[in-house]
């Protein structure tokens, strides 16, 4: 007696088609799963026990194979306890429907319920260019499966759901998507009308997002500048679909997906403590699993003081934050995950954090600033396009009634600058003018010559790197975009320069 049932694996972002094959033959009773299993995988043979019994179905007195296919790949979670059970009841007569055209996803509980799985959305796509027309899944992974256009999601929460349709006694309806349970559930997020003064910061941060540029901020405690980066995914631009589908499927991958979320359609703002390590940040594991710099793709990784991360994990943000994306290489497996994500730092001038403040006094020993700065390596601060330095707010500006502008304001102006960006960058694949290659920058952000003297002169007398360079000309088209301006004139480059207020040269002693 022989069965076989279509189920779905994981590698990384990506998902391949599982052959569950399960043959019951002559024999002593025993149960063999062979085809590179995990523990997890190896252990399904007593849960899928118990849940046949449970269910109210006939175990084999026999032994069973079960084999996983291809068998050259390693398996592992617990995603193959349902199609274990169908593959077996249905080896064994005990159900007669044709499920050639179904996936099979999901754990199962001793009682036979059926819990949810990691990465399930991208199962679910795999399924569909696979050329399969239904597929079951846990309840609890049903919203983000139902984002999945052109194939039949079933959500399940017992084995008796699927039995019984596959039999015909009780139809599942398929779950349909609802793109309003999103909006109503959208979280509230941070406005900077509650930002007192920061002008020139607020303008840096609006840049940043415009322009999907990193940005860091220095300046003493106090100042505003958690206050001022926890507002920033309040003005970033609206998500496209396609992004919000890449953000969701890493999110369900991680097993950190939001319950009951369909679709992501909030950019993700990623805040890891200083104590992280540079696998959380990178992303490991023996199986490599997303980090903090894959959680924040599409969103905001922000970084509070910076010095006082490992000089190991900031240093891991450095190829990533040119490639937009991180590969994490194991002896079982070596795995790519994007992780295009904007990178926003804080950090204090100096270990007490007054260095340079207009009232108070810095108590730290005499060279301490610059040790300080130094820890954030010359290579890493290449690779943020804006500096900005954040003052302490005066009394007058603190106390102040005077309403500033919201975050809704600011953000029409980010989604103008970025649409003129996607129409200019259309057919590239990229959608900001942070994202640009060096051929790109050269096409788009072509100074006037007034503007390309300026640059000349200040890229001599500053000594800028080439990175430098190409960071200026991409942060003055960003300038120019929010000015709805054609051509990058003397002041849009004058405005990026000064915002490289960090370069090696021009740091504290």
């Amino acid at each position: 007696m022989f069965s076989r049932i279509n189920s779905m694996g994981l590698f990384g972002v990506d998902s391949y088609m599982v052959g569950v094959e399960v043959d019951c033959g002559q024999g002593l009773p025993r149960i063999d799963i062979v085809g590179l299993p995990d523990t997890a995988v190896n252990e399904s043979k007593n849960r899928v026990r118990s849940a046949i019994k449970n269910s109210g179905f006939n175990f084999p007195s026999s032994r069973v194979t079960i084999n996983l296919s291809p068998a050259d790949v390693r398996k592992e979670g617990s995603v193959y306890d349902l199609p274990i059970f169908i593959a077996i009841i249905k080896a064994m007569g005990q159900l007669k429907a044709n499920v050639d055209d179904c996936a099979f996803i999901g754990e199962l509980s001793l009682d036979g319920l059926v819990r949810r799985v990691n990465g399930a959305l991208s199962m679910v796509i795999r399924a569909k260019n696979s050329g399969l027309k239904r597929v079951f899944v846990p309840q609890a992974n049903a919203r983000e499966s139902s984002v999945v256009d052109g194939i039949e999601v079933y959500a399940v929460s017992h084995v008796k759901d699927v039995t019984e349709h596959l039999s015909g006694e009780k139809l599942l309806s398929p779950v349909e998507f609802d793109a309003n349970y999103n909006e109503e559930n959208l979280l509230a997020l941070p406005d900077f009308k509650d930002v007192m003064g920061q002008q020139e910061a607020r303008y840096a941060l609006e840049i940043a997002a415009a322009g999907g540029h990193n940005i860091i901020m220095v300046g003493p405690p106090g100042s505003g500048k958690s206050m001022l980066a926890k507002r920033l995914p309040s003005i970033l631009p609206d998500m496209t679909f396609e992004e919000s589908l890449q953000t969701t499927e890493l999110y369900s991958i991680a097993g950190v997906l939001p319950e009951g979320v369909s679709l992501m359609t909030q950019r993700p703002f990623r805040s890891p403590h200083h104590t992280v390590s540079p696998a959380g940040l990178s992303g490991g594991g023996a199986i490599p699993r997303p980090g903090e710099i894959s959680l924040a793709h599409n969103g905001v990784l922000f970084l509070d003081e910076l010095p006082e991360f490992s000089r190991v994990a900031m240093e891991v943000l450095r190829q990533p934050l040119e490639d937009g994306k991180v590969t994490i290489s194991r002896a079982s497996a070596s795995l790519t995950y994007p992780c295009s994500a904007m990178i926003v730092c804080a950090m204090n001038p100096c270990p007490c954090g007054f260095h340079g403040h207009p009232k108070r006094e810095c108590t730290c020993p005499e060279g301490a600033a610059k040790r300080y700065l130094a820890r954030v390596s010359g290579p890493l601060l290449d690779r943020i396009d804006i500096h900005i330095e954040v003052p302490p707010v005066d009394f007058d500006k603190l106390s102040s009634h005077m309403p500033s502008e919201s975050s809704a304001e600011i953000r029409k102006r980010v989604n103008a600058a970025r649409k003129i960006q996607q129409e200019r960058l259309k057919g590239s694949g990229v959608s900001c003018n942070a994202k640009m290659d060096a051929a790109m920058t050269r096409e788009f952000c072509r100074p006037t010559a007034r503007g390309m003297a300026m640059l000349e002169q200040v890229f001599e007398k500053l000594d800028f790197s080439a990175r430098a360079y190409d960071k200026v000309l991409r942060v003055a088209r960003t300038i120019a975009d929010l000015e709805n301006e054609k051509t990058i004139d003397v002041q849009h480059i004058s405005r990026a320069v000064q915002f490289r207020s960090l370069d090696r040269k021009l740091w504290r002693k």
